[in-house]
């Protein structure tokens, strides 16, 4: 077997970018490329293209483990004071027009890119709950502006806050995506896949594809007491690689461009080497959908579930319903 041969078979770690955020985009964007660049690691970034209105998300407080979330994160360090007062005492920037040249370099730079959102918090907040109009006019907003930066239609999706609803997939068909990473797969307290059927899968009805995240976020872990260890910014790179090392298999792991794209960049360089020294393929969704497409692939209905380490429910894929 050729070396070459050997990189094809090698399993694939999808690098799925959500950026939430105006300072993410201007800031924690270009680090991330730098970085995937030195690693020749493929990615893909999914840009929040609307107002940025973060401090909006203040309103989450009276939701159950919100508070648990934002002491262990350490979210006005990650995402500075500014950005949360985006929205509350400062206007929100619109991110589409004040960061156009930075989203569209990543384009340029070969990198996979998609959509996100229009409105991170709007989404998230309210997505799961609205009717047709809401959501076809809200995507299309988005939809609209990629087209502006880029010059063509976007053709993938990645949902923030992993909330969705009916009408939300049925644009992805009719924009006609053929992948997308709006969901997650379930896992156990230890973060480990609690099926080990999860994976590619479509949406009853769907033609595209959903990529789901099968590896727990930092800030999901970062804080916890996982099998009588804290894990903290020390041992969170170390505690993944173990999983990845245990479950030797293709995944997909989101990170955020506020996070592994600031502060936590150390930890995503020590992730970067570790998965290459495993024998992993930093992949693309692009890369992934390519060695899935012509598979069958299970469907299933749209389903609901929680993630630990993250308050609320999210979409998530079930191998047993």
């Amino acid at each position: 077997m050729t070396e070459s041969d050997s990189t094809n078979d090698a399993p694939l770690l999808t690098l799925k970018i959500d950026v939430d955020t105006y300072r993410g985009t201007r800031v924690g964007v270009p680090n991330l490329v730098r970085m995937l660049s030195a690693h020749q690691a493929h990615a893909t970034f999914l840009f929040s293209l609307g107002p940025d209105h973060t401090g909006w998300a203040l309103r989450r407080a009276f939701r159950p483990g919100f508070f648990k979330k934002v002491s262990r994160t350490s979210v006005v360090e990650h995402y500075g004071f500014k950005t949360l007062m985006y929205g509350v005492l400062l206007p929100g920037p619109k991110i589409a027009n004040k960061c156009a040249d930075q989203i569209r370099a990543v384009g340029d730079a070969g990198f996979d890119v998609g959509i996100h959102t229009w409105d991170h918090v709007v989404w998230q907040d309210n997505v799961r709950k609205k009717n047709l109009h809401w959501t076809m006019n809200t995507m299309r907003r988005a939809e609209d502006h990629y087209r502006r930066i880029f010059g063509m239609p976007p053709h993938t999706h990645g949902a923030a806050g992993w909330q969705m609803n009916e009408y939300a997939f049925i644009e992805h068909d009719a924009a006609g995506y053929m992948y997308a990473s709006d969901g997650r797969a379930l896992l156990n307290e230890d973060g480990s896949l609690k099926q080990s059927k999860a994976g590619p899968y479509r949406i009853q009805g769907m033609r595209h594809i959903q990529l789901p995240t099968t590896l727990p976020t930092l800030d999901e872990i970062l804080g916890r007491e996982i099998n009588g260890r804290t894990i903290d910014t020390k041992n969170v790179a170390e505690f993944l690689l173990e999983l990845t090392a245990r479950d030797r298999r293709d995944h997909v792991y989101t990170l955020h461009a506020e996070l592994e794209g600031q502060k936590l960049a150390p930890v995503f360089e020590a992730l970067l080497a570790g998965w290459k020294a495993q024998g992993y393929r930093l992949a693309s969704m692009a890369d992934y959908y390519e060695k899935v497409k012509d598979q069958p692939l299970p469907e299933y209905p749209v389903q609901w579930g929680e993630v630990p380490g993250r308050s609320g429910q999210l979409i998530v894929l079930d191998t047993q319903q």
